[in-house]
């Protein structure tokens, strides 16, 4: 009852659906490309033996490309097709693994368009990234007898209380479940209180430690000034660190702030911002370099920002000053910089108390803490040394997920 009522719902949203992508196409031109895969309408697929991840968007691609790049390893026959939702996730994944998987978007969660996605990929395998439940694909899976994995499933304390509303819904979804890889002890025991059978669930621990640092500098320069960088921006948050830049300025004078927007849509507005606030851009999309008056650098490129962290000395990660729950740290971290984060880090919570206790990163209340910091950080090359090794030795220690992972992926596909 409750999945039939979540699909009426569902076919009643789904106009405004088709809207709303309409919509965000005036601002991102991707959003129109490629529409009938949104309908589950894409090119026809060949009939080779396949294995299928899902993954929703930018942060969930990067932390699959490793565990991709395993399956195929694993898995030298099969072909691999991923889905994302967004195309700044297609766009990740095509700027990660070129044209070795296969893309498709994957559509609203409505019966039909599942089944017929279904019957199109003949997956061996459905691999889901974090927590993603989808009820009627899982549905569909559980009918064509296709295995379901949900992998680095994290659950955090405020998401929990959220499902625990619906858990009707949110245990048959589980119930179609095949194995469920968790983060942690604590994730694991929220997904069984949803309803996840306990012997399908195993703690494997989080694939986003073992992240992939870039081979190079994607031509980049090396910046001979004290730099620090805001990564993953939101609404409300960069006139915020602008402010905070005018104040390390006045105790750094030759301090560069390299701001990076999380969604591509803001970078116009951002660079206002940038001019009203009078501190002269350099734009990284039209290949400008930050001149000697230049006081903020925007990344207003897709892709580059694993290329930008090396240029920094101290990192920000942004949607965390406003209540978006964070970003993923660790890609800063490996890196060797010192990691500062605002106090809204709920979805990445586990990580930023390890590095925290490691002293590799630190959370600050506000802009005049941030600014405090990042004005003893970039003049203090000891402790700024010293806190970016303890939070690179964090995610050297934490590694080996995904080798945990693909070995279940393995016993799962051979039934």
């Amino acid at each position: 009852m409750w999945r039939s009522l979540y699909s009426l719902l569902l076919y009643l949203l789904w106009p405004l659906v088709a809207l709303r992508l309409l919509w965000r196409a005036r601002r991102n031109p991707e959003y129109r490309r490629r529409w009938g895969e949104r309908f589950a309408v894409g090119p026809r697929l060949d009939a080779a033996p396949r294995l299928w991840v899902h993954a929703v968007s930018v942060g969930e691609v990067v932390a699959a490309v490793p565990l991709v790049r395993a399956l195929m390893a694993r898995f030298p026959d099969h072909r691999i097709l991923v889905t994302t939702t967004t195309p700044t996730g297609s766009a990740e994944l095509r700027r990660r693994l070129g044209e070795t998987v296969e893309h498709r978007y994957l559509p609203l969660d409505l019966p039909h368009l599942m089944r017929g996605l279904l019957r199109a990929v003949r997956p061996r395998l459905l691999v889901v990234m974090e927590t993603e439940l989808w009820p009627n694909l899982f549905a569909a899976c559980r009918r064509q007898g296709v295995p379901v994995m949900l992998v680095n499933g994290r659950l955090s304390a405020r998401s929990f209380r959220g499902y625990r509303r619906i858990r009707p819904l949110v245990a048959e979804a589980l119930g179609a479940v095949t194995a469920l890889a968790a983060r942690s002890d604590e994730d694991a025991e929220r997904f069984i209180g949803l309803g996840a059978r306990p012997e399908r669930v195993r703690v494997t621990g989080n694939l986003k430690y073992d992240l992939e640092l870039p081979a190079g500098g994607a031509g980049i320069k090396p910046l001979m000034r004290p730099a620090w960088i805001a990564a993953s921006t939101h609404e409300g948050e960069d006139e915020r660190l602008l402010a905070v830049h005018g104040r390390v300025l006045e105790r750094v004078p030759d301090a560069l702030l390299i701001l990076v927007p999380r969604h591509p849509e803001r970078f116009e507005a951002v660079a206002e911002l940038c001019r009203a606030a009078g501190m002269p851009a350099a734009r990284r999309s039209r290949g400008e370099q930050p001149g000697p008056d230049t006081r903020v650098w925007l990344g207003d490129t897709m892709g580059e920002l694993p290329e930008l962290f090396p240029l920094a000395r101290v990192a920000f990660m942004g949607g965390s000053l406003v209540p978006t729950g964070g970003h993923n740290p660790l890609e800063a971290a490996a890196h060797g910089l010192p990691v500062l984060t605002g106090p809204h880090v709920f979805n990445f919570r586990e990580v930023f108390d390890a590095l925290v206790q490691a002293g590799g990163a630190e959370v600050v209340a506000d802009e005049a803490t941030l600014a405090g910091r990042l004005i003893a950080l970039l003049s203090d090359e000891a402790e700024r040394s010293r806190r970016g090794e303890s939070a690179a030795r964090v995610v050297q220690e934490n590694r080996g997920a995904v080798a945990r992972v693909v070995d279940w992926v393995e016993q799962v596909a051979s039934g």
